[in-house]
């Protein structure tokens, strides 16, 4: 069984940085996505990886503040988040999909449906 497990949510302040960890049990997907989620609002796409990490994909909202990357040997992802904003606060979660993220075919990332495995999510409070 497939299990994602987000860490390294919490409190912060507008400006502070955090780094939010998806520690997989398998690697049985090829690309990795985190969503994030407020309440009364639909679940947002944040950013996305491969396993080998040969290619990443971000929204506009977060371009340049957010880093997603791998440790292929901890089958673990990370999502780098600096300069962060009351309006990031959100639950992040993670999420595993069987679709190789390409240069060129990367636009499916943003769709939560093309992703078949969750994690529990964590929550990010930016407080301003």
């Amino acid at each position: 069984q497939v299990q994602l497990v987000e860490s390294g949510g919490g409190l912060v302040q507008a400006g502070d940085s955090l780094r939010l960890s998806c520690a997989a049990s398998t690697r049985t997907f090829n690309s990795i996505g985190w969503f994030r989620q407020a309440p009364g609002k639909e679940r947002e796409f944040v950013a996305a990886i491969t396993w080998s990490g040969g290619s990443t994909f971000y929204p506009d909202s977060v371009k340049g503040r957010f880093t997603i990357s791998g440790d292929n040997g901890k089958n673990t992802v990370y999502l780098q988040m600096n300069s962060l904003k009351p309006d990031d606060t959100a639950v992040y979660y993670c999420a595993g999909a069987d679709r190789i993220l390409r240069p060129y075919s990367s636009a499916w990332s943003t769709r939560h449906t093309e992703y078949s495995y969750w994690g529990q999510g964590t929550q990010v409070t930016v407080s301003s």
